[in-house]
Order: C-alpha cells, then sequence, then structure tokens
C-alpha cells in the first residue's frame, strides 16, 4: 500500500465523518488538528479530505476499507486524467 494511503487508512478508522470534517475546519482556522499532525498544511487538509470520502463510502455505502480506499483511487485516477492535455 502506497505510504499516503497509510495515514488516510488510519484517520478512517479512527474518527467519524464529523470528527474529520471539524478537524478540517480546526486546520484551516488554526493551522493545527487532533487528526493528523506534523505535515505541511495542504497535505493535512488534502490528506483529512480523503479520509472523510474514505470513512463516509465505509458508512454510507456500507463498503469494507480496502474498497473505499480502491475508490478513492480509482476517482483520484480518473481526476488526474482528465487534468492531463490530450495529445
Amino acid at each position: 500500500m502506497p505510504a499516503y494511503l497509510n495515514s488516510i487508512r488510519d484517520i478512517a478508522n479512527k474518527y467519524s465523518p464529523e470528527q474529520i470534517e471539524e478537524c478540517i475546519i480546526q486546520q484551516v482556522e488554526t493551522g493545527a488538528n487532533v487528526c493528523l499532525e506534523d505535515e505541511a498544511h495542504e497535505k493535512v487538509v488534502a490528506d483529512l479530505a480523503k479520509a472523510a470520502f474514505v470513512k463516509t463510502l465505509m458508512e454510507e455505502e456500507g463498503l469494507s476499507l480496502p474498497e473505499a480506499l480502491r475508490e478513492l483511487a480509482r476517482r483520484m485516477r480518473l481526476i488526474t486524467s482528465h487534468a492531463r492535455p490530450h495529445r
């Protein structure tokens, strides 16, 4: 598993979507939060948002953690492929 997914997996396992959202708000407003520390501000917000997406898939769609992580990766690849200039 890629290293960046480890923190997303850990956050999604530990916190509810509401708690993750509160951590995002704390990070944006104060530059710190209790969910994820010791990273660059932009990376923290991005990882928290990804973890919130994964946790929501788990709770609302009934996906397992591996399934939710695969769906996150699929959607990220889709966005990345659309962002690349066509040749």
